[in-house]
């Protein structure tokens, strides 16, 4: 049976072959770190029978008034383990921290517009493109920011698409 569990730090040290996918964002140790540091509540991992990590997911709370929200920074699940509905678990559980304990008005996340697999997976979760960012993706790929609104947004103000498309430099970083 898999268990969904907080990362620890010690898992850093263990989550290799699931960061191994080539469209998985791999990132710094010290990135890592200061998630797990910050963000706590929105690091968590699928963990097989045997202690093998199966995937991972890890976030952030950020912006200020109706801009305040959860954001997916990564959540990978590793290619053997696929097919299970442990994205779609993880994604809840970043939902769940981001409405019950943040009350934000929106989750959002970045996924390369070339990604046709997990784009599909995240409109199945209720996601839409809000809008395309011109080569987010080491200054080569379009990014699609995709978001779901949170019951704090009764109008659904956060998921209405833009028009247009922008470049990384207008996007905000809190």
């Amino acid at each position: 049976m898999t268990t969904i569990r907080r990362f620890r730090c010690e898992d850093l040290l263990r989550f290799t072959n699931v960061n191994l996918d080539h469209l998985t964002e791999t990132f710094n140790m010290p990135f890592y770190l200061t998630y797990l540091a910050r963000w706590p509540d929105y690091f968590h991992l699928a963990e097989s029978p045997s202690g093998r990590i199966m995937g991972y997911i890890m976030g952030k709370v950020e912006g200020q008034g109706e801009s305040w929200h959860g954001h997916v920074t990564a959540v990978t699940v590793a290619p053997d383990y696929r097919r299970q509905q442990l994205a779609k678990k993880l994604m809840g559980i970043l939902e769940e921290v981001t409405e019950k304990t943040y009350n934000a008005f929106f989750v959002d996340l970045f996924v390369r517009a070339s990604n046709a697999p997990a784009i599909r997976m995240y409109e199945k979760l209720g996601y839409v493109i809000y809008r395309r960012v011109l080569r987010y993706y080491s200054g080569e790929e379009d990014g699609l920011d995709m978001r779901k609104a949170m019951p704090r947004d009764v109008e659904k103000k956060s998921i209405i698409p833009l028009k247009r498309a922008v470049t990384p430099e207008e996007l905000e970083y809190d």
